[in-house]
């Protein structure tokens, strides 16, 4: 592999985006997809993936390079900009062609996902109401892989709710392993007015609720998977809460809410995937 596949890789955020591409496979097999269906919903979701990650990595070279981000291969100069910049794009032109293999409509959410993480990316990072595009843009994704199928009905509000809940949790756990370097380079989303503490409990409390608006939001009584996995959820957000508590970059303990955001994710896919109801 070369340097600049390897480079590309590293500032395609790859953990964030092998999850969430992941959690769409595993939907749209849920909800009855083809092999063909699958596959044009994961790599649709990839490329928006990778399109969004590059670009946040290209906004944030100079920031990187302040707090000595060595990890980032743009910030460390182990990366082309221009290179970057051109994936990127090219990434966010599959992400609409790919869409459109399935049908306008799906298209149109796919769509609506690209741009409103785009927009997080700049200027919304630094605002308020960072929050939001985290919110619009995963709820948009499993309205995108529903209308992908055809002849589906409309996605069911549960689980576009459950999925921007679920986004905007990731949003408050994801920013807290960076509160240092961020004070540092003058970002100052939702999260970082809230501070680490009220950061926290607003990432447990709103993926906890994306977890049993998955489990209760479908028709019929839970079942016990569900029952399970808001327990589940609710014991991986306590070890989290106790592990996360230190500040700053340095170990693991900043990153354990992002990871057990990951981790309830795809506990809530596996959910979805085997109670099978959409209606």
């Amino acid at each position: 592999m070369s340097s600049t596949v390897l480079g590309l890789v590293r500032a395609s955020h790859p953990e964030p985006t092998v999850a969430v591409t992941t959690v769409a496979g595993l939907l749209a097999v849920g909800v009855g997809h083809p092999p063909g269906g699958v596959l044009a919903v994961v790599l649709t979701v990839a490329a928006s993936q990778f399109a969004v990650g590059w670009t946040n990595d290209l906004l944030d070279a100079d920031r990187d390079a302040v707090v000595g981000r060595t990890d980032k291969p743009l910030a460390s100069g182990a990366l082309g900009r221009r290179t970057v910049a051109v994936a990127a794009a090219v990434a966010a032109t599959a992400t609409v062609a790919l869409a459109l293999t399935t049908n306008p409509t799906a298209a149109l959410c796919a769509t609506v996902a690209l741009v409103s993480a785009l927009l997080y990316d700049w200027p919304l990072k630094s605002t308020p109401i960072s929050v939001l595009p985290y919110a619009i843009s995963f709820g948009a994704l499993p309205a995108f892989v529903v209308l992908a199928l055809p002849g589906a009905p409309p996605p069911p509000a549960w689980l576009v709710a459950a999925a921007a809940l679920l986004g905007a949790g990731a949003h408050f756990a994801n920013v807290l392993p960076d509160f240092a370097d961020d004070a540092r380079t003058g970002v100052r989303g939702l999260p970082h007015r809230l501070g680490p503490v009220g950061s926290r409990v607003a990432a447990v409390g709103l993926l906890i609720a994306a977890t049993v608006t998955l489990v209760f939001g479908p028709p019929g009584p839970p079942t016990r998977v569900g029952l399970a996995a808001v327990v589940a959820a609710v014991v991986i957000f306590t070890l989290a809460w106790y592990l996360g508590r230190g500040g700053g970059r340095g170990g693991d303990r900043p990153v354990a809410a992002f990871r057990a955001v990951l981790l309830v994710a795809l506990i809530d896919v596996v959910l979805l995937v085997t109670n099978g109801r959409l209606g």
